[in-house]
């Protein structure tokens, strides 16, 4: 018996080892820099989270049959680019519309939205009826989307938002509960519903573990997965309206790499690459433990590039793990 318990100990430890390195990493980091475990580098983190969980949502589902969007980033900063040119005070000086008049916070999101599913719609029939690996497909995409952003923002910076916009990333509901967070968590319940309690959701996994044999079980499997593409660049233009609002501007560059970081968050929160595996409060563990490496190292005042380099080995090793859970299970 005793034996058996120590092999799982072992098995847990090893699929769990980057999520035991990243919390040890920032016990020690609160050890030395006590700041760390402040409220409001805590708040900074639930704030940074919030986004990335939503884009890493998106991501997830793709990730679960089979696929991948790396659209995703650029998806983001053209959400965060239309808000911005929507949402800018009417005497700002640099107004990209002047003659624009004062338009609906939830309108612009929606606009927002609906631009992004285009792009979506079309990764997932791009993926499902031409037969085009998702990789190649959504790579094409990424390109396209950013040059799309570059030609309507004609490559300038955005600023001088609305305070009513501005105030999604400041305000807090009743003034205890930030906006941001209550966001997340409508999202984050919409999705587990969607995932464990839907037609959809079942569909998405038997797809994941065998898409022939789901096709032969009678599911419309490009219906499917023109679904799940089109509801993940709705959620990556959301991340990109409150990316607008967070920084108080944007450029064509926001959102870049966005993607890599969600994949990574998703795999290290048990989304498996090969397919018909993963949970929302995996996600959810996956991106805070990326978001708590992120804010160690800055903490620790490593140079950004050495950052750049830990995050790209954790990506790997992130991906590396779970093939080897994989082929564990063959």
């Amino acid at each position: 018996m005793n034996k058996t318990k120590n092999v799982d100990a072992k098995k847990l430890i090893s699929e769990n080892i980057l999520i035991i390195i990243v919390l040890a990493m920032a016990v020690g980091v609160g050890i030395y820099r006590p700041n760390f475990l402040s409220g409001d580098n805590f708040a900074n983190l639930a704030m940074n989270t919030a986004s990335r969980f939503i884009i890493a949502l998106g991501i997830s589902g793709c990730l679960i049959t089979k696929g991948n969007d790396l659209s995703a980033g650029r998806t983001v900063g053209l959400g965060a680019c239309i808000a911005g040119t929507l949402l800018q005070k009417a005497d700002y000086s640099g107004k990209f519309f002047p003659n624009l008049p004062e338009m609906n916070l939830f309108l612009v999101l929606l606009i927002c939205i609906g631009i992004c599913c285009i792009f979506g719609f079309i990764n997932g029939c791009v993926v499902s009826f031409w037969q085009v690996p998702p990789f190649i497909a959504t790579l094409g995409m990424q390109t396209i989307v950013y040059g799309i952003c570059m030609v309507y923002t004609k490559n300038v910076p955005l600023g001088g938002y609305r305070d009513d916009y501005l105030n999604i990333a400041k305000g807090r509901l009743f003034g205890v509960i930030p906006y941001f967070f209550l966001i997340a968590t409508v999202v984050g319940a919409f999705m587990w519903f969607l995932y464990n309690k839907t037609r959809h959701g079942k569909y998405m996994y038997a797809i994941g573990g065998n898409e022939a044999a789901a096709e032969v079980a009678g599911i419309n499997v490009a219906k499917t997965k023109i679904k799940i593409y089109v509801l993940a660049s709705a959620l990556f233009a959301l991340a990109g309206f409150m990316l607008g609002s967070k920084a108080g501007g944007a450029s064509v560059n926001t959102g870049l790499s966005y993607e890599l970081e969600a994949i990574a968050e998703c795999t290290i929160g048990g989304v498996s690459t090969n397919g018909g595996v993963g949970k929302v409060s995996g996600i959810l563990v996956g991106v805070l433990v990326f978001e708590i490496l992120k804010s160690s190292m800055q903490f620790l005042k490593i140079d950004t590039s050495w950052q750049y380099i830990v995050q790209g080995a954790v990506i790997i090793i992130a991906v590396a793990l779970d093939l080897r859970k994989y082929l564990a299970k063959k």
